[in-house]
């Protein structure tokens, strides 16, 4: 592939996970909200959370494996067109039984994130492997910082559009809807297959097989069980931080929106910059350890903190880590593994991070 090409199917790639996030940070400020307009309780609101990222554990590795069979392209498209019904059955529901089933559609579709990463690996040579991976921690950052941002602003232009119960909410999940088929199409007309036929892997094994198989792979193992402990601790701190910044500094949900704002900013820098800058001088082990010796550091002074400039300090070091250590994972494991397993592997990975995610919170 040309350089030119594989620029153009990056910035494809890119454009198609920044979506995925986008319409999860869109649709976070607004769950909590229309929950509790159709009565949910504190739990099942909790669960609606949740349920997301549960579907993300259960089908990750079924995703990334039948992109080892059938191809990338076909299941990213596919995916993208569920990920557009999703949020209109959102749009529409008017009880909390319709709302969790579209949430745990999204999150069904959404877990083909995990065939995205394989993407990158199939069409970067090994010494960009990396740099590669970090296009999607880009993503994930900027969906973070300007998904909620656009779901409020999209809830205000529906409010003024019609005063009719739920028309605002509606309006924003439409929306997201309607990004997703954009995007679908564009895909459609420019992305270009990146499994060669001759990579494709046919066999079929049960999925829990699949997560078995790859936690045996030495070293493979123990950069899967890395991504799913920072996952596990980054949720643990996404799902605290506004009651402990609340107690402390007495902040409100706006203030804290802009602190993870700034957090999410921070991973994008991180990323886009300092992996690309990184990654070629010192190699992905070092880089590693230094990601995660900045992101334990910064959730250790998080309890330190008694003002907002140790506080920032602590938000630094934590984001920083966070965007240093995830594409140095992906992109060793994506080292170590085959092209005919780099969707169910990177699957299992993806999977075991929703996992993380899942039980963060929840402790």
């Amino acid at each position: 592939m040309s350089t030119s090409n594989k620029k153009t199917q990056l910035a494809v790639i890119f454009f198609t996970v920044f979506i995925y996030l986008l319409g999860f940070g869109i649709i976070i400020p607004i769950l909590p909200i229309l929950s509790r307009d159709f009565g949910a309780t504190a739990t099942q609101t909790g669960l609606l959370m949740s349920i997301y990222s549960l579907m993300q554990f259960l089908f990750a590795p079924f995703w990334g494996r039948l992109s080892d069979q059938k191809g990338r392209k076909p299941i990213l498209l596919f995916c993208l067109l569920g990920e557009a019904c999703s949020y209109v059955l959102f749009a529409f529901s008017r009880d909390l039984p319709t709302l969790f089933v579209a949430r745990a559609l999204a999150g069904f579709f959404g877990a083909s994130i995990s065939t995205a990463s394989a993407y990158i690996s199939d069409i970067t040579p090994p010494n960009e492997r990396s740099k590669g991976m970090a296009l999607i921690g880009v993503a994930f950052g900027l969906g973070f910082v300007f998904g909620p941002a656009i779901g409020g602003f999209l809830t205000q232009w529906g409010s003024q559009i019609s005063s009719e119960p739920f028309f605002n909410t509606s309006f924003a999940a439409i929306c997201v809807g309607g990004i997703c088929l954009l995007t679908f199409i564009f895909g459609f007309f420019n992305l270009k297959e990146s499994l060669a036929e001759i990579n494709r892997n046919t066999e079929r094994k049960n999925r829990f097989l699949i997560i078995t198989e790859k936690l045996k792979i030495p070293l493979v193992n123990q950069l899967i069980i890395i991504f799913f402990l920072v996952s596990f601790a980054m949720s643990s701190m996404e799902a605290t931080l506004i009651l402990f910044m609340g107690e402390r500094f007495s902040w409100g949900i706006k203030e804290v929106s802009y602190g993870f704002g700034f957090i999410g900013l921070v991973m994008i820098f991180s990323q886009g910059f300092l992996v690309r800058k990184l990654i070629p001088r010192w190699g992905e082990k070092k880089v590693l350890f230094l990601g995660l010796l900045c992101f334990s550091s910064g959730l250790g002074l998080i309890s330190l903190a008694h003002n907002l400039t140790l506080m920032s300090v602590a938000m630094t070091l934590l984001a920083l880590g966070n965007g240093l250590s995830n594409p140095s994972v992906l992109g060793s494991i994506s080292l170590l593994t085959g092209s005919q397993e780099q969707g169910g592997t990177l699957g299992v990975t993806q999977s075991l991070s929703s996992l993380g995610r899942i039980l963060g919170p929840a402790l």
